[in-house]
């Protein structure tokens, strides 16, 4: 580890006598706190530009995207692999989130699931992991053991790993090939990594995947066509996409998304 090695996200808050401050105080604080993050962001566009290319460059080529992680983290990473089916009209596993204790650990804490050295590597290995795909680890400290030493495993696999850590100089750090550090300092409430370190976290993971199903052809425009119609308001959007993009009426357009199922299609189909 390195010796200029500090935890930021374990420093003390800037604030003290939380227990003190009214509803209104609480609030406006931590907003405040909130507004820092977006800067934290902006300042590792370039790392987040490189680790992209990286998964641009896999997914193009018949790979996968793994998000690996604990707790908060975890969760960050299945929420955001979860939704790229229903948005962008992929494959379940073409963006796959694991979370150190399994998907238990979703709604519930695993007791020392985070501290499972060799389980990370196991997990990847039920998909059958290869050095097509890519391995973004995914940890606020960059300290945790199950993220950090599946990593490693992966570079000694010759599969390109990249990470999300709000640390400068963690183990995390050093065992990422393409890594991303969004330092956003202490939190509001000492230690709780779930908000702003979270928040940077989500904002970099919707950087990642979006521009990435951007890069492989899943949106025209500024539009979803790719987007699954799994409820009114989705169906109610692409008729709405139909009429702008073909000069159809609505009817019209409701019609050939009943038939073809999907705005693309319908588009591609189109007299």
């Amino acid at each position: 580890m390195s010796m200029s090695f500090i935890k930021t996200t374990e420093q003390d808050s800037h604030y003290n006598h939380l227990e003190k401050m009214s509803t209104t105080d609480l609030l406006k604080n931590i907003n405040r706190e909130d507004q820092t993050v977006a800067m934290s962001v902006q300042r590792c566009i370039p790392q987040i530009i490189a680790l992209t290319e990286q998964v641009i460059e896999k997914l193009s080529n018949g790979g996968r995207l793994f998000y690996i992680g604990a707790g908060t983290s975890g969760r960050l990473g299945i929420l955001d692999a979860s939704e790229c089916p229903p948005t962008f009209g992929v494959s379940h596993d073409l963006v796959v989130g694991l979370i150190a204790g399994g998907d238990g650990a979703i709604r519930r804490a695993v007791e020392f699931a985070e501290d499972a050295v060799s389980q990370g590597w196991k997990d990847l290995q039920e998909y059958q992991i290869s050095a097509k795909d890519i391995v973004i680890g995914i940890a606020a400290s960059g300290t945790t053991p199950y993220v950090v030493s599946t990593l490693q495993t992966c570079n000694e696999n010759n599969i390109v790993t990249g990470c999300i850590t709000c640390n400068e100089s963690s183990p995390l750090d050093l065992a990422a090939q393409f890594l991303v550090v969004v330092v956003v300092g202490p939190e509001f409430v000492t230690g709780s990594s779930r908000m702003k370190a979270g928040t940077a976290q989500k904002m970099v993971l919707n950087m990642i995947s979006t521009a990435t199903m951007i890069r492989l052809g899943k949106v025209k425009g500024n539009k979803m066509l790719d987007m699954q119609l799994s409820n009114d308001k989705l169906v109610d959007r692409g008729v709405r996409m139909l009429v702008q993009e073909l000069q159809i009426s609505t009817f019209e357009a409701a019609d050939l998304l009943k038939k073809y199922g999907s705005v693309r299609i319908a588009i591609e189909n189109y007299r």
